[in-house]
């Protein structure tokens, strides 16, 4: 799969984000190591603690499945799903991926004018904590 199609997976998870709060909407489009793609959109709640990221609901996907091995994420996002800029992964989905990843795992990022950033799970999370 091109990072472009993983690109328009994500873009596609916009329609269904759940953000009645921030109208910040997001999709991620996650790739296994043996080329299946499991996708995520944000899951906002009024209590906002419960909310969740898309990059997690891919991930938590893909986990529930029995899946373990992942190549690379990408994630989109803009207000009322409108991408402007890039959207990098919180902190707390940067733990996740450590969680599942190695350091080469990649993020694939896009803006408004389709420019794509790819960076590795090293470079957004130097000297992890893991187990």
């Amino acid at each position: 799969m091109t990072d472009e199609q993983l690109i328009d997976a994500a873009r596609n998870m916009l329609q269904y984000s759940y953000s009645p709060y921030s109208h910040f909407r997001v999709g991620a489009a996650l790739l296994s190591s043996d080329g299946r793609v499991f996708t995520g959109c944000n899951i906002e709640n009024a209590a906002y603690g419960p909310s969740m990221c898309a990059e997690r609901v891919a991930f938590f996907n893909a986990v529930s499945t029995g899946v373990r091995g992942f190549a690379a994420i990408a994630i989109v996002g803009g207000r009322d799903g409108v991408i402007t800029d890039y959207c990098p992964p919180c902190g707390v989905c940067r733990q996740v991926m450590n969680e599942f990843c190695k350091g080469d795992f990649r993020i694939i990022l896009t803006n408004s004018s389709g420019k794509v950033k790819v960076k590795t799970l090293d470079e957004l999370l130097p000297e992890r904590f893991s187990l």
